[in-house]
């Protein structure tokens, strides 16, 4: 089930320009709309950036995974995990201030890199539903995973927040064995895995595809794809999109084939941030990283697609979305936990659209 609204802000501000201005005015005016996200909090840390996220008054904040570190078989200490997340001060404010959204990534849905071999999914999706408070009607209770979808209208324009399921599904990784040996930029740190070179072997599974496609065909101007793990990066060794480059591929050609324009994605899992740019035949697409809400990482992975970052210190990812008139604007900045801005990157939303 989808959910179609607008802002109360929103009404405000339109029904008082309505009261003062022709229509012509209440369209030239600027609407903007504010997502905040991250991954990667532990349960056990105080979660100050939780703070910092509300000093930037997002219109929603995004979990993309590791929302807690559950690594157990048994869901009486996963349930209690989500508790001891749910009863940290921060987290009750943000969530008593902003709309929260979620998928999951490993550590919550089960353990470390696991996929559908996970034996527990069905409780550990059902703890997860829960504690996110989703609506019993909601249509993630009535299918496999927890991918959904979301679509908000803002001064006549649509914008659609998709999240995936990355793991409900997902086929094994395949091990590395020194498939990238000569390239040394890989010397200083140990590969795990390394890409799939048959078509087989599939992330998301078929009836997440032949949903998401769906999607895509829903009218939008922006849409949002959230991916526990990342999208944009090259090869990096530990677990990403291009373990399965014929899945990539497939969501690439999935876009072009939909003439979906506006998409973008956000991604956690590896410890900081960093934006991506993966450029394709028909516009740029962008992953932006945001990972770290409670946790760091002593390095950053080679990644020939980055284009800013990386920030490892913890932070907060935000997208600004400013909705005018052909002339639409999105912002992507990265905010660390003393709110410093760490990464600011803007770019108009007609070069994420098709020309024809």
């Amino acid at each position: 089930m989808r959910l179609i609204f607008a802002s109360t802000f929103y009404m405000f501000f339109v029904l008082s320009l309505q009261s003062c201005a022709n229509p012509k005015d209440v369209e030239s005016r600027l609407v903007s709309t504010k997502i905040a996200f991250g991954s990667c909090g532990w349960e056990g840390h105080p979660l100050p950036i939780f703070n910092n996220v509300l000093q930037h008054d997002p219109d929603f904040f995004i979990f993309l995974g590791d929302n807690i570190y559950g690594d157990t078989e048994s869901m009486d200490t996963l349930r209690m995990k989500y508790e001891q997340l749910g009863s940290k001060a921060s987290y009750k404010k943000l969530k008593s201030q902003v709309p929260i959204l979620a998928t999951w990534d490993d550590h919550d849905y089960g353990w470390n890199d696991t996929g559908k071999s996970y034996p527990y999914k069905e409780e550990s999706k059902e703890i997860f539903l829960d504690f996110f408070e989703e609506p019993a009607t909601s249509s993630r209770r009535g299918h496999p995973g927890i991918y959904h979808s979301y679509l908000y209208e803002y001064a006549g324009s649509k914008l659609q927040i998709i999240l995936l399921d990355g793991r409900t599904f997902r086929d094994d990784l395949q091990a590395y064995d020194g498939e990238f040996e000569e390239d040394k930029r890989y010397d200083f740190y140990q590969k795990d895995y390394a890409p799939h070179t048959e078509s087989t072997p599939t992330l998301l599974g078929e009836e997440q595809w032949k949903w998401l496609e769906k999607e895509l065909q829903e009218p939008a101007d922006v849409r949002i794809i959230g991916s526990g793990t990342q999208f944009g990066i090259e090869w990096n060794g530990y677990e990403a999109w291009a373990n399965f480059p014929h899945e990539r591929k497939r969501m690439l050609d999935l876009i072009k084939k939909t003439k979906a324009n506006g998409v973008l994605f956000i991604s956690g899992d590896v410890h900081y941030s960093e934006i991506s740019k993966l450029e394709t035949d028909f516009y740029p697409i962008y992953d932006f990283t945001s990972s770290g809400l409670s946790s760091t990482w002593k390095f950053a992975t080679p990644n020939k697609n980055r284009i800013e970052g990386p920030i490892m210190d913890n932070h907060f990812g935000l997208i600004t979305i400013t909705w005018e008139l052909d002339d639409t604007t999105i912002k992507m900045e990265t905010w660390d936990i003393k709110d410093n801005q760490r990464i600011e990157y803007s770019f108009p939303l007609k070069s994420i659209q098709f020309n024809d």
